[in-house]
């Protein structure tokens, strides 16, 4: 489709927000805001990227988060292997809808590519950009999440941060945009779902588990699983820690490490190991489920680290730096890396927490706040 504008003049855009959505966080980061603004009245529309596809991680969670099927969802996104593909082609499919839309605000949370494509293609066309989760940093450029949020954070006028630490990074970096501390909706989400998770969810009849007495584990960031030596040493010290510690881990497996399970010829040596029940990724009551009734999280997610600290489950890092520095300073979290050794020791402490902490990410009205601020924002 061919267009004759390449920019909106501001009076041409409606009052409106466009949402860009397309990886498990940020589903369950927008559910709270999504229900916020339907409750409201507020005109919006959702775009989904596709850049979560597979049933587990895309149709289910909308089923459990209760949120209607996006108004707008890119086809393709499965063939694109590398990064500059993914993007591309979503600012393609973003900037088209956005053309036709033409809203006053598009709304991007976190740092996955669906949320720099989208805060692109909005700066391009004299969009104004609101970016949730913004000011988090690992300071680790191996991190590709790290690049997508800082670049997001500098060309966005509306910054919805966490806390003060993540302020004060921004404000050290000078950025242009107006900075809002909310807290995050993903404690809205985590909180609101819960009790409907273990009313709903048989997740731990179904795997033969008993309450506090498993670990649960999820890896799937490139910079570990893409690297066979990496990988390698995950699992192996997480099976180590389950033998020492008597634990039984579920490992809940993204479609990308079971494929490089299989290219790197570790899957069948990777089932074989003791202490590790390896099956395909669930959907959000489940995962709800699965984690608030265990004793210890395995995980290289930021969004799994932040929902362990949530509901009191100490976590083990499979990497070593997070941008949820939060956790490890109030002992919800331990950096772990990828050796065996440090798995071991990272586990073996974590397992004395008791799961009592402060709640560092918000109250659980975060996405009436921050609908209430994008109202103001539409007015202005």
């Amino acid at each position: 489709m061919t267009f004759e504008i390449k920019v909106f003049d501001p009076k041409q855009l409606s009052k409106k927000v466009g949402v860009v959505i397309g990886t498990r966080p940020g589903f369950v980061m927008f559910g709270p805001i999504i229900h916020a603004m339907r409750r409201g009245g507020m005109p919006h529309f959702v775009i989904h990227t596709g850049q979560h596809y597979s049933p587990n991680m895309d149709a289910q969670f909308f089923e459990d988060l209760n949120l209607p099927e996006p108004d707008y969802k890119l086809e393709g996104m499965v063939e694109k292997k590398t990064h500059a593909g993914q993007t591309a082609a979503m600012m393609v499919g973003i900037e088209e809808i956005l053309l036709k839309e033409q809203p006053k605000v598009v709304v991007v949370g976190g740092d996955a590519n669906t949320n720099f494509a989208g805060a692109v293609a909005a700066r391009k066309l004299q969009i104004k950009i609101a970016h949730l989760e913004a000011g988090e940093r690992t300071f680790d450029w191996r991190v590709p999440e790290e690049h997508n949020r800082r670049m997001i954070d500098h060309i966005s006028e509306y910054l919805f941060v966490t806390n003060e630490k993540a302020k004060a990074y921004l404000e050290r970096e000078a950025v242009m945009g107006e900075i809002f501390i909310t807290g995050n909706p993903k404690v809205d989400a985590s909180l609101q779902h819960l009790e409907v998770a273990k009313k709903k969810s048989d997740a731990l009849g179904r795997f033969g588990l008993q309450p506090r007495g498993y670990a649960i584990m999820t890896s799937h960031r490139e910079e570990n699983v893409d690297f066979p030596d990496l990988l390698r040493g995950i699992f192996q010290g997480v099976s180590d820690a389950s033998q020492k510690l008597g634990l039984p881990v579920l490992f809940l497996a993204h479609p990308r490490t079971l494929k490089r399970l299989c290219e790197f010829h570790l899957s069948e040596w990777a089932h074989s190991l003791p202490g590790i029940k390896i099956t395909e990724a669930v959907g959000y009551l489940d995962f709800l489920n699965l984690l608030a009734h265990a004793r210890l999280v395995f995980t290289d997610s930021g969004g799994v680290q932040q929902e362990a600290c949530i509901h009191g489950i100490p976590a083990v890092t499979l990497h070593y730096v997070t941008e949820w520095t939060e956790t490890l300073e109030h002992g919800a979290n331990r950096l772990a890396g990828t050796s065996p050794e440090g798995i071991v020791k990272a586990a073996l402490e974590a397992y004395q927490q008791t799961g009592e902490w402060p709640q560092p990410y918000g109250d659980g009205t975060t996405g009436e706040k921050i609908c209430g601020i994008m109202r103001r924002i539409l007015e202005e």
